[in-house]
């Protein structure tokens, strides 16, 4: 059997699927165990127990100046931002990217301009942004409209160019208007895509994030990643990462689900 016909069970694909980590964990535990046996006062590469006292102190225990639990205070301020700054993108990449596929007269004015912006690296402009938004919620949030609502835009542009041309035939043959093949033909195709276009960006989402937050923030998960730093603080650091990477991995989890639980034919099409 050739190798590209090889199918794992979908047992053996979940423990294809953990052996990578548990490679990563006993890789970091030897090097950990080598760096604090030769000085245990080592901060680069704490130990696992340095990392359970760490989320002890900030998860479950309220803090002594202000009686919050920083950690869930930072995870509720990140996840808010972000669900402002990806909901609005996903709103502007659904308008601009339908209208520039389905109406030439727009796509031809505004495509070269919105190809353009989608060049612009957003992090050259975040010093722009904290001038005219201040260094409030505003800023962070447009830092991550700005850097992703371009590529949504684009994204959706194409796949609207992507449908079959019959459908809009058969439907003015049939006597719809341009709404009505909007709303009728063009959406309910396209809000599917969206779904997965957001996904792809929510990697650059989080980025956006961290790095405003990082910049001018007084919570948040990237504010305090940077804010410990200064201590050398990996015990809190190295969790407040992977924290941010199970909480992307859940979010890019539910999109899907609900994908398929809304859109169930979209699932089998693709």
């Amino acid at each position: 059997m050739r190798l590209i016909n090889r199918r794992l069970s979908r047992g053996g694909a979940i423990l294809a699927g953990i052996v990578p980590f548990a490679l990563a964990l006993a890789v970091y535990g030897i090097a950990s165990q080598a760096r604090l046996s030769e000085n245990p006062d080592d901060k680069l590469l704490p130990a696992f127990s340095s990392f359970a006292q760490a989320i002890d102190r900030m998860a479950l225990e309220p803090s002594r100046r202000t009686g919050e639990y920083l950690f869930w205070k930072d995870t509720l301020a990140s996840l808010r931002r972000l669900a402002k700054g990806v909901a609005g993108a996903a709103a502007i990449g659904l308008v601009f990217g339908v209208s520039l596929g389905v109406i030439p007269w727009v796509g031809s004015h505004l495509s070269p301009f919105v190809r353009a912006l989608s060049m612009i690296p957003p992090m050259a402009i975040l010093p722009v942004l904290f001038i005219v938004f201040g260094l409030g919620e505003s800023a962070k949030v447009a830092l991550i409209i700005i850097g992703s609502a371009p590529f949504l835009v684009r994204e959706i542009e194409q796949r609207v160019r992507e449908l079959p041309r019959e459908q809009f035939i058969k439907a003015q043959t049939l006597g719809a208007s341009s709404w009505q093949i909007i709303t009728r033909v063009v959406l309910p195709q396209i809000v599917p895509r969206l779904v997965d276009a957001v996904r792809l960006t929510l990697g650059s989402a989080w980025l956006f994030l961290i790095a405003a937050e990082a910049i001018a923030s007084t919570e948040g998960l990237g504010y305090r990643i940077f804010l410990v730093r200064r201590y050398l603080s990996m015990d809190v650091i190295l969790p407040y990462v992977v924290w941010i990477t199970v909480l992307a991995f859940a979010l890019d989890a539910l999109l899907r689900r609900v994908n398929g639980w809304v859109f169930p034919w979209y699932g089998r099409a693709t």
